[in-house]
């Protein structure tokens, strides 16, 4: 667009570029990015996706569709990442465990609210990436210590803050990424229902499924109460 051209003086000369700046856009360009992304090898083949658990059916589960896995039961996760990549530290790092967190090593025993929010701040880069969808409540009467039943977590903010670490928190905006994220099924890019052992029960099963759950079971239960998924 050739802004010199329009008398950007007059009301006339503004609307009309506000009127041709308008008529250049189009609302189908950002998806044909994502498609187009979606399609796309990845950038880096060097690039690494890591999973930490202490649960070994749950690592078994990440290795199958590509992670390396670390295991937090055995210690410091920094120890298994630079066996792993040769440094101690990652780009960008999830919590997605929350408050119901356990130590590593010798205290994965009993539960340590803190453990993974000071574990990524330990493990990431300087200026890296946090996300934290894994749930932190207000309350919780059943903490481990009087902190931590109003929430009040030991952080060390200090570190996340000298290693100038961006955090993002709160649930997942998952209808941003509902679109890319099909064309990346279409594409046989990601394969869901393999890679989070999508189990399907009757809600006669229910209480073992959610029984299963709260033992970490490395399933995603998904209730069929009208056997329609059967039949589909």
């Amino acid at each position: 667009m050739d802004m010199a051209t329009m008398d950007m003086a007059t009301p006339a000369g503004r609307n009309e570029a506000e009127a041709r700046m308008l008529a250049s856009l189009s609302l189908e360009a950002p998806w044909a990015l994502i498609e187009a992304f979606a399609r796309h090898p990845r950038w880096e083949p060097e690039a690494v996706n890591a999973a930490a658990d202490m649960i070994a059916e749950r690592l078994e589960q990440a290795r199958s569709f590509g992670c390396e896995t670390i295991d937090v039961s055995k210690g410091d996760p920094k120890d298994q990442i630079e066996e792993i990549l040769g440094v101690p530290e990652v780009d960008a790092a999830v919590d997605a465990v929350g408050f119901e967190a356990r130590g590593h090593g010798s205290d994965a025993d009993h539960e340590a609210p803190a453990t993974v929010l000071n574990s990524i701040m330990d493990v990431t880069r300087v200026a890296g990436k946090l996300g934290i969808p894994g749930l932190y409540v207000t309350g919780d009467p059943g903490g481990v210590d009087e902190a931590a039943k109003v929430g009040s977590l030991s952080i060390r903010i200090g570190l996340g803050w000298a290693k100038s670490h961006s955090f993002t928190t709160g649930q997942c905006p998952v209808m941003r990424y509902h679109h890319g994220l099909m064309q990346m099924i279409l594409n046989d890019r990601a394969h869901i229902a393999k890679a989070v052992n999508a189990t399907v029960i009757t809600l006669d099963e229910a209480a073992n499924g959610y029984k299963d759950f709260d033992q970490g079971a490395a399933k995603k239960f998904v209730f069929n109460p009208h056997g329609l998924i059967k039949a589909a």
